[in-house]
């Protein structure tokens, strides 16, 4: 029975590509590559050594820009949760930022750091550091009242409270944020890799659309994307799966 579980997404997938095929076979025109026709293409792309070059390359562009906002904006956003007085004083500059598309500031981000990795790991680093930052004001504004008093009625230092009850109980929930985040950077870098640089993924659907219509690379980029999107939130649940990570879960 677990086996006939595990095995219905491959049969799912498998009806899918044949209905794909059909659909293909039936049309007269041929608006969308066959299956076969995509395959053939990442094969054209391995053959080429240009597969690997650029998933390397978006994936770089995402490691930096993802890790970059993470490590700023997640401290910052405990200390707008945690302190009163930065949330008066920050939460209006983040609300003006905040709604601003990171598509928006493609212009000046090729102003400021022409075309190239810098660019897109500035757009990306934007469209990852709000989310993080009001996933981390969130979780801290969500801390039950009763840990905090505890760890106060316990004669807990400040400094204490904040390492052994605060970060232990937002960890669950910036799990969560880092997660749908790392979805938003993987977007974002496709988006930018579009317009503002020669290489990854993104650049690989414009450049086989201008470059004699090669739609089978388009597809086999986008499946490519599809791909490794499911990898990197395959592994950010896996995470939230860490028993060292769950100290604010129930246990069944």
């Amino acid at each position: 029975m677990g086996l006939l579980v595990r095995l219905r997404p491959i049969a799912f997938i498998g009806t899918l590509l044949v209905l794909w095929q059909v659909a293909v076979s039936l049309n007269p025109v041929h608006i969308l590559p066959s299956p076969w026709g995509v395959m053939r293409g990442i094969v054209d792309l391995l053959h080429h050594g240009l597969l690997f070059k650029y998933v390397v390359a978006s994936l770089f562009r995402v490691s930096w820009g993802f890790s970059l906002a993470a490590i700023l904006a997640i401290p910052l956003g405990l200390a707008i949760g945690w302190y009163q007085r930065a949330n008066m004083a920050l939460h209006p500059l983040v609300q003006v930022f905040r709604p601003i598309s990171p598509l928006a500031w493609i212009p000046l981000a090729i102003l400021w750091f022409g075309v190239g990795d810098a660019a897109s790991i500035f757009l990306i680093f934007l469209g990852s550091f709000f989310p993080l930052l009001l996933t981390a004001i969130n979780a801290v504004r969500n801390i039950p009242a009763v840990y905090i008093s505890a760890g106060r009625n316990f004669g807990l230092r400040p400094v204490d409270l904040i390492f052994r009850v605060l970060y232990p109980s937002v960890v669950p929930q910036l799990l969560i944020g880092l997660r749908i985040t790392l979805g938003v950077a993987w977007l974002v870098v496709v988006a930018a890799e579009m317009i503002a640089v020669d290489s990854g993924l993104g650049f690989l659907i414009v450049d086989a659309r201008n470059a004699g219509n090669r739609y089978d690379l388009v597809v086999a980029g986008m499946m490519i994307i599809g791909l490794i999107g499911l990898l990197l939130d395959t592994g950010m649940r896996s995470l939230e799966n860490m028993k060292s990570f769950r100290w604010a879960y129930s246990e069944d």
